[in-house]
């Protein structure tokens, strides 16, 4: 090894390490506070835009206006280093599978198929026509543990739909800061002194 060489970092990658389930489960009920004030805030704005007096009139479209909402509040932050603000309380980052930070596309990707959360217990109160309050928010608190503990199914300990949109949720206190990108070498250049001399 010559002394140039020595000279040069050793970039070793971080250890790409699934937080605790229970603190990951900590994370989405804080995300679910903090996204209440998001919601509230867009209902106020569809009935100003639309001029909304009765809350059955136009429900679909609300609801296809909070979806569109929620899109743009997940993909800015999962797009601009991996952590919502309630990701960044519980140190919890969202990467691609290499530990790279996730592009629009991919943080696009990753909110649709994260809706497996509720799907399956929407679709159950649906197909019953399930009426009572108490019974809708039991079942969609059932099927989210149950679809949290699908992740004890594969070693990584990710859940599913991380699975299927090529991300993966780690430790931050473990990876370290954001990766960001490498700046641009720039070959050296020989002073206008040092070719005359020669």
């Amino acid at each position: 090894m010559t002394a140039e060489e020595s000279l040069v970092p050793i970039h070793r990658s971080p250890p790409l390490v699934a937080p605790s389930l229970a603190r990951r489960l900590a994370c989405l009920a804080y995300e679910g506070v903090l996204l209440f004030g998001v919601l509230m805030i867009s209902g106020y704005l569809f009935s100003a835009l639309t001029q909304q007096r009765n809350a059955m009139v136009g429900r679909t479209s609300l609801q296809w206006f909070v979806f569109v909402v929620l899109a743009i509040y997940f993909v800015w932050f999962w797009s601009r280093g991996g952590q919502t603000v309630a990701m960044k309380a519980w140190h919890v980052r969202v990467v691609d599978v290499h530990g790279a930070p996730v592009g629009q596309l991919r943080a696009l990707s990753r909110y649709v198929l994260a809706w497996m959360w509720f799907v399956p217990a929407l679709c159950a109160l649906y197909l019953w026509h399930v009426q009572n309050v108490s019974i809708m928010l039991g079942a969609l608190a059932a099927g989210v543990v149950a679809y949290a503990a699908l992740s004890f199914t594969n070693a990584q300990r990710q859940y599913w739909h991380d699975m299927a949109a090529g991300t993966r949720l780690i430790d931050a206190r473990l990876a370290g800061p954001p990766e960001t990108a490498a700046p641009t070498a720039t070959p050296p250049t020989s002073s206008p002194n040092a070719t005359r001399s020669a």
